[in-house]
């Protein structure tokens, strides 16, 4: 693909993923119009609106797959590996603000995302293993409000970079299911 091309597609799924997060119902053509690219280019690439979707979708799950890699989740130490998950996944809301749920009916993208979770979850388990984590909390607990406390940046949070955002969100998490062990990344 030519950059110039590279470039058009990613700011059309970019502006279609912000678009998305304001109105799920947004149309091929209002998409093409924001991203300042032509409907016809968008229908070659995509033929439906579907597509177009499941594109975004894809591409969020390619950032949160990134964001989880460069974390290093199971190598890293516990806390900084942490502060740079949830330093990516911030810029991956922040970028992408679509809601991957959305997606329960395409069985890749819902495995894709299902994995994910999963790589969190054994984080989690790590974090309290080592004894930085509280021990005895409901399982999935820990993991679903540190993705709900994640997903509030893309909104709530706005105000602050990513690494303000970040550090705000661990330090929050921390108070929550730290243990004396635990102390907050400086951001």
């Amino acid at each position: 693909m030519r950059a110039d091309a590279a470039r058009n597609l990613e700011l059309l799924l970019t502006t279609g993923a912000r678009m998305l997060a304001e109105d799920p119902a947004a149309s091929i053509a209002a998409i093409a119009a924001e991203a300042g690219v032509d409907r016809r280019t968008v229908y070659r690439r995509f033929t439906s609106r579907e597509e177009l979707l499941s594109a975004v979708y894809q591409a969020r799950l390619d950032a949160i797959e990134a964001a989880i890699e460069a974390a290093r989740l199971q190598e890293a130490p516990v806390l900084e590996a942490l502060q740079q998950y949830v330093e990516g996944v911030v810029r991956v809301n922040r970028t992408w603000p679509t809601d991957v749920s959305r997606m329960r009916s395409d069985p890749e993208i819902w495995a894709r995302r299902q994995r994910a979770i999963e790589e969190v979850d054994r984080f989690i388990r790590r974090a309290i293993y080592e004894g930085f984590l509280r021990a005895g909390l409901p399982t999935r607990w820990p993991g679903s409000v540190l993705g709900s406390l994640v997903r509030l940046s893309a909104q709530d949070l706005s105000v602050l970079n990513e690494v303000q955002a970040a550090g705000v969100i661990v330090d929050t998490f921390l108070r929550a299911f730290g243990t004396p062990k635990a102390r907050p990344v400086s951001g």
